[in-house]
């Protein structure tokens, strides 16, 4: 069945979608509905299927100042994310391209080929003085149109060559392609992984993030990377109070069994158009305990669905937000995931000669 909401054509099925509207973008000067004209006309049903068109980049890292973030440079190969997690921060992006945060975020993508090229002139700038790239920050490189464009693998191409530091979040198993370039990075201190894990219901998962690999099939990536001699964090984010906080301490513990060495976690986050997409998605999945854990939400937000301020926007405040910090850190410590890994090396990155460059005699 197609989703009824107006925003959204009639007959239009939307198979292992979060998002239930198309809300136009809080930009545009128009807005769209759907309305019946009293014309009785069947209508063929059709499946909502993914587009990436290609956006030409200028520039491939992205910098921040945010005192919330232990990065200030990131780099996005894609705008929009097919896993479609329904609670996605970045959604409210896709009003810059005159696009829904709501279903369009999932289904209208884009991919900047040559991005790898653009990379790798920034980093021999003579200006540039290298700090840890983190890549999955917006949306995952490793979504499913990843297989067939290959832009991650090219920018992480690059990135090895130079030595360049750099960070991964994703919850995708397509990074266990690329391997071959990430043990050999990490064996020269020059990379970490982040698996973001949401919880370990395949029910709850498969709604909340429709298009992302099973819980189970995250456990076993986060396996391959640690046999790999990849040091990997599990990342419990976002945590939903009274939806998927119970889950903190088999969660971390299934996830050091597999090999992660830490952890880290975030309060859920329902910035602009998130949280009515987020509220929609509760009321239709999970009616009985909707005012409940919208409840909590807007407890650990100050009384708001969210609060943007730095330092309370990661981790909410109040009993609520407490209470997960608490059982967290106690779940840390119980299952040795308590672990501060060194810093990434910086001193090893060398743009590498191209042809006709002068070498060094030393």
């Amino acid at each position: 069945m197609g989703p009824t909401d107006e925003t959204v054509p009639s007959g239009l099925r939307t198979r292992a979608r979060a998002a239930t509207s198309n809300a136009t973008g809080r930009y545009e000067t128009c807005s769209r509905t759907n309305f019946d004209d009293g014309w009785e006309m069947a209508e063929d049903e059709r499946l909502l299927r993914t587009e990436v068109t290609f956006e030409r980049p200028r520039s491939a890292i992205s910098y921040n100042r945010s005192p919330d973030l232990p990065f200030d440079r990131s780099i996005n190969p894609y705008r929009g994310c097919e896993h479609g997690c329904i609670y996605c921060f970045a959604r409210p992006t896709h009003a810059y391209l005159n696009l829904s945060a709501g279903l369009d975020f999932e289904t209208r993508l884009i991919a900047r080929p040559g991005i790898a090229a653009v990379l790798e002139q920034e980093l021999r700038a003579k200006s540039y003085a290298p700090r840890t790239i983190a890549l999955g920050t917006n949306t995952d490189p490793y979504q499913p149109i990843e297989a067939a464009h290959l832009l991650m693998r090219q920018i992480l191409e690059v990135l090895s060559v130079h030595n360049h530091p750099t960070a991964i979040v994703t919850k995708g198993a397509m990074i266990e392609r690329d391997i071959d370039i990430l043990a050999p990075m990490a064996a020269k201190g020059l990379l970490r992984v982040g698996i973001s894990l949401t919880t370990l219901d395949d029910t709850l998962a498969r709604r909340l993030e429709p298009r992302a690999a099973a819980p189970r099939r995250r456990l076993a990536v986060i396996r391959r990377l640690a046999d790999a001699g990849i040091p990997v964090r599990v990342m419990m984010s976002p945590i939903i109070p009274g939806l998927t906080d119970h889950e903190i301490d088999p969660l971390l513990g299934a996830a050091a069994k597999a090999g992660a060495t830490a952890a880290n976690w975030a309060m859920l986050r329902l910035p602009l158009e998130v949280a009515p997409l987020f509220r929609e998605w509760l009321g239709l999945h999970y009616p009985d305990r909707a005012a409940k854990v919208m409840g909590r939400i807007r407890d650990t937000h100050g009384g708001k669905d969210y609060d943007p301020e730095w330092g309370r926007r990661m981790r909410g405040q109040g009993i609520w937000s407490d209470t997960i910090r608490a059982q967290f850190d106690l779940a840390m410590r119980r299952h040795g995931l308590d672990l501060h890994h060194p810093p990434m090396r910086l001193d090893l990155f060398r743009p590498p000669p191209r042809a006709g460059d002068q070498l060094s005699l030393f």
